[in-house]
């Protein structure tokens, strides 16, 4: 694979436009590989008159002369090239090593008051100097403009100088962010301390507590000093004694939780309610139950913020690296030296000379091992630092083997309707009427999910990041090989259901129908059922109860919080308005108004099943509308990007 599509490919897309643009870069590199190509054929040498005739010179000379390609040669035979190809050769054309006086000593672009970073040494030449200003923004000035060609040149300096202070602007700006979200995370941090001091033993009174003043409030003391700096490994109960002073490092003090308050979000309907009529207490409780969710909170916190290093980490790596790769391929196309002395100035630049992102991930590390995971390293780096989920073999070979199989089973049926003539029989207007809507719920979820992988692959295919996007844990988001896996599971059981009920006549012995075959669409159902409520880890048990959490949020809507994964699913059961249909055909068909045993039925009669007809079809845009009901009158701050 090239580079470039590898740059593409390790891009973080929330950040895509803040990378350096390879592909423009690359694109003004050929086209001045174009122009060098271009040159040279026009001065490229006339054929000699003899080949212009077509006749041929001898190939050598006893005595001295010219042989057939224009070549000089001696009694000796040994031969030459004419004066006309001494342009090339090593005599007069200098190579990139070859020693030319400098012209950094009577350089007049050369100042005291910026940096300049010239591209070569004393003994090469000097072809772009790069200038740094006040405000760190760098400038590449190119020596050889005058040359042909040259505002080629100039315009890929231009264009690389602005790639480059994007980069550093943006990379900046990611470093101050992520070091305030440092500092945050240390004070939640130390609060987190203190409520397991208060929840553990209450009664703990630490030494001198009102005297020790804590460093972030002394002040002399720096936001970035090693001693608080942020994120630092807290020690709870260390002394330090000298000769002439005592320092004492403790924990945040107990009494910090006087001056916090608990804020819990109505995330249940219990919450949801008690908030609405009791309100919040005044009275500040802290129980273990609280302790435990402030721990899940805090650790989900820090693994994120890890992540969020890591990217900064590999957006850093990955714009040097680019850097480097394009430079170099400017250099083979020009045959100069630039790739040094700019990335000399990359490497001295903030993008490669800043170690606060590295320093900070050391600090995250040894805080998450130490009060998130009972300094276990190996527990705590496999939490921040969870491996890749991997391809396996096994889906794929089950994939083929369940799409072949519901492909034969639809041939069959299809040979099957043909050779018995089902489709001109007496009952063919019975089964289109009874069994085909029972088979239709379990077609429209296969369906569904048939659409949903391609709506997987399509979002794996242009990077969106969508299990961090729906909140997914890590290695429990299906891919759309495992989606389709289960779509073509759900296929083979719905079409061997069809072929089991495809017999149209009646025994007439007892005047109705095989109960086992008519029982098959139940049963079908019964299964789906089963497996998605089964507590066993079978069958991907995390999506699923993951499905079944939105789906008890969205029926319970006006009393939970909404979040992304809800919407997208009150969304996606909207056009499901006929498998609910379906669904409610299934209890008046197998319930009050139907005889399954001789497919008849009398639901389209009933009252109550034309009113639940209508109100099985607005029940999913109730649940789309309870949503947005309940972000605007609860969170008014957060509607706006959901309407």
């Amino acid at each position: 694979m090239k580079f470039g599509k590898e740059y593409e490919t390790q891009m973080i897309q929330e950040w895509r436009e803040a990378y350096m643009d390879y592909r423009s870069l690359k694109a003004i590199v050929k086209q001045i590989l174009r122009h060098h190509q271009k040159k040279q054929q026009q001065q490229r040498p006339p054929p000699l008159p003899s080949q212009q005739n077509g006749e041929t010179a001898p190939s050598l000379q006893p005595n001295g002369g010219v042989n057939q390609v224009g070549e000089e040669t001696g009694p000796t035979g040994l031969s030459r090239t004419i004066s006309l190809y001494r342009a090339f050769s090593g005599l007069t054309n200098r190579s990139r090593g070859s020693p030319k006086k400098s012209h950094k000593q009577n350089n007049p672009l050369s100042s005291k008051r910026h940096h300049h970073y010239h591209l070569f040494d004393d003994d090469e030449d000097q072809v772009i100097l790069i200038n740094e200003d006040k405000t760190g923004t760098y400038t590449t000035t190119f020596l050889c403009s005058a040359e042909e060609g040259g505002d080629m040149d100039v315009q890929f300096f231009r264009r690389l100088d602005g790639e480059f202070n994007k980069v550093l602007r943006f990379y900046k700006q990611k470093v101050e962010s992520v070091m305030e979200e440092a500092d945050e995370l240390s004070r939640q941090l130390n609060v987190l301390i203190a409520l397991r001091v208060k929840v553990e033993n209450p009664n703990i009174v630490f030494p001198n507590i009102s005297a020790v003043s804590s460093a972030s409030s002394s002040p002399h003391s720096t936001p970035r000093t090693p001693a608080t700096s942020p994120l630092q490994v807290i020690k709870e109960v260390e002394q330090k004694e000298h000769k002439k002073d005592k320092k004492v490092y403790k924990p945040a003090p107990v009494e910090i939780l006087d001056h916090i308050k608990i804020k819990i979000e109505a995330e249940t309907p219990l919450q949801t309610l008690k908030s609405m009529i009791m309100g919040l207490t005044s009275q500040q409780n802290f129980s273990k139950v609280e302790l435990k969710g402030a721990e899940e909170l805090m650790s989900r916190a820090f693994v994120e913020f890890y992540q969020k290093l890591r990217f900064l980490k590999s957006y850093c790596f990955l714009n040097q690296l680019a850097f480097s790769k394009i430079l170099k391929k400017y250099d083979k196309t020009t045959s100069r030296n630039t790739s040094k002395p700019y990335l000399n100035t990359v490497d001295h630049s903030y993008l490669g000379s800043c170690d606060e992102v590295s320093r900070l991930m050391s600090r995250v590390e040894a805080t998450f091992i130490k009060h998130f995971a009972n300094g276990n390293h190996r527990d705590g780096m496999k939490s921040l630092r969870p491996k890749t989920k991997r391809e396996k073999h096994r889906v794929t070979y089950c994939l083929g083997f369940l799409s072949g199989c519901a492909a034969a089973l639809a041939i069959s049926i299809a040979v099957v309707v043909h050779i018995r003539g089902i489709a001109k029989s007496e009952g063919r207007h019975q089964y289109m009427e009874n069994i085909f809507p029972l088979y239709s719920l379990l077609g429209f979820v296969a369906v569904h999910l048939f659409m949903f992988a391609g709506n997987i692959y399509f979002w794996g295919r242009y990077r969106v990041n969508y299990p961090f996007i729906f909140g997914f844990e890590h290695g429990t988001d299906l891919g759309y090989r495992e989606v389709l896996l289960v779509g073509a599971g759900l296929a083979v059981l719905t079409f061997g259901g069809v072929l089991s009920n495809l017999d149209m006549e009646m025994d007439p012995r007892t005047k109705s129908f095989s109960v086992i075959t008519e029982l098959v669409p139940l049963a079908l159902l019964f299964c789906l059922l089963t497996v998605s409520f089964c507590p066993f880890d079978i069958i991907y048990r995390a999506s699923r109860y993951f499905f079944i959490g939105s789906v008890i949020r969205c029926v319970l809507s006006p009393l939970y919080k909404v979040i992304l994964p809800d919407f997208f699913l009150a969304d996606q059961l909207t056009s499901q308005v006929q498998a609910f249909r379906s669904l409610l055909f299934y209890v008046c068909y197998y319930g009050w108004a139907g005889d399954f045993k001789k497919r008849t039925h009398e639901c389209y009669e009933s009252d109550i099943y034309k009113k639940l007809y209508l109100v099985v079809a607005i029940v999913p845009y109730w649940f789309r509308f309870a949503q947005v009901l309940d972000l605007y009158t609860l969170h008014e701050k957060e509607c706006l990007y959901m309407l």
